[in-house]
């Protein structure tokens, strides 16, 4: 693939990738997250097993710049390998967030929609969930960005705080439009202004569960026709009444910063060793 929304998770890479996918240049990746070419699929999923290269192919279009938008691609310990065999010149783009305000978020979201109950976990309270190791792949990132690294040049990465794609979302695009090579395109990205966004978001009822599995039955080709319509106008069929629910609410405190603050801030500090990309911003989270 020849570009890749490398990651995070809640990180803001749903409008991105609905507003990128606006320009006839760009071949996004469809779904927009294949999880082929990374052994994490998903917060949870994992599967070590070698990808199918014909599968993955069949994500893309095969017309423009090629974007995979597999976020959790960051953290696997095997798709920088994987990405540097098939295309040593591929470029990368990483949103990144204030790093416990992202991972609150990422636990709101797997509460709300009970992925974890249906993989085995509890993650029921925060501090439960920081324990588990899946939450911390994404968020605490300089191993991470290290095993990238050593197959690609720090050049090859243009990495984005989230706030920024809110308060000026016309330069990030030109920044990720000459990160990418392509020409110069006027994005419409106030129609995505509110992809998956966490005040939006509404957990599924089991009447949900069981169309969502009955969806899934569909042929891909089915599907993509089907989601394009509701894509376009940023709506989601899955936030029907009948299929979901209001999640509960929650605040994040001074608390869930002790929780993660041992972890997190000499991770911040590391990964701004590595990068050059300044967390000193965030760092001052912890000190309030």
């Amino acid at each position: 693939m020849d570009g890749f929304l490398l990651g995070l998770p809640k990180c803001g890479t749903t409008w991105l990738a609905g507003v990128l996918s606006q320009n006839p240049s760009v071949d996004f990746s469809s779904p927009k997250e294949p999880n082929i070419l990374a052994s994490h699929h998903g917060t949870f999923g994992r599967d070590a097993s070698d990808p199918d290269l014909d599968e993955y192919g069949r994500a893309f279009s095969g017309n423009g710049f090629r974007v995979d938008g597999s976020v959790h691609a960051f953290s696997c310990p095997l798709a920088p390998n994987r990405v540097l065999q098939i295309n040593p010149g591929a470029r990368f783009v990483i949103c990144l967030r204030e790093p416990i305000e992202r991972a609150f978020s990422h636990w709101k979201m797997v509460r709300d929609n009970m992925a974890d109950r249906r993989h085995g976990a509890d993650w029921s309270d925060f501090e439960t969930a920081w324990g588990d190791q899946r939450l911390k792949d994404d968020s605490v990132w300089s191993a991470s960005m290290a095993r990238w690294l050593e197959g690609f040049e720090r050049e090859s990465f243009l990495i984005i705080d989230s706030k920024k794609m809110r308060t000026a979302p016309d330069v990030v695009l030109g920044e990720i439009n000459s990160h990418f090579g392509l020409g110069k395109f006027e994005y419409d990205y106030l129609s995505q202004k509110n992809a998956n966004t966490s005040q939006g978001r509404r957990g599924a009822t089991t009447l949900g569960r069981v169309f969502k599995s009955a969806v899934r039955i569909l042929p891909k080709s089915v599907r993509d026709v089907l989601a394009k319509p509701l894509q376009k106008r940023s709506l989601n069929i899955y936030d029907l009444p009948l299929i979901s629910r209001k999640g509960e609410d929650s605040l994040l405190t001074k608390g869930h910063y002790q929780i993660c603050e041992g972890e997190v801030v000499p991770d911040l500090e590391k990964f701004e060793e590595l990068t050059g990309f300044s967390t000193g911003h965030w760092l001052e989270s912890f000190e309030r």
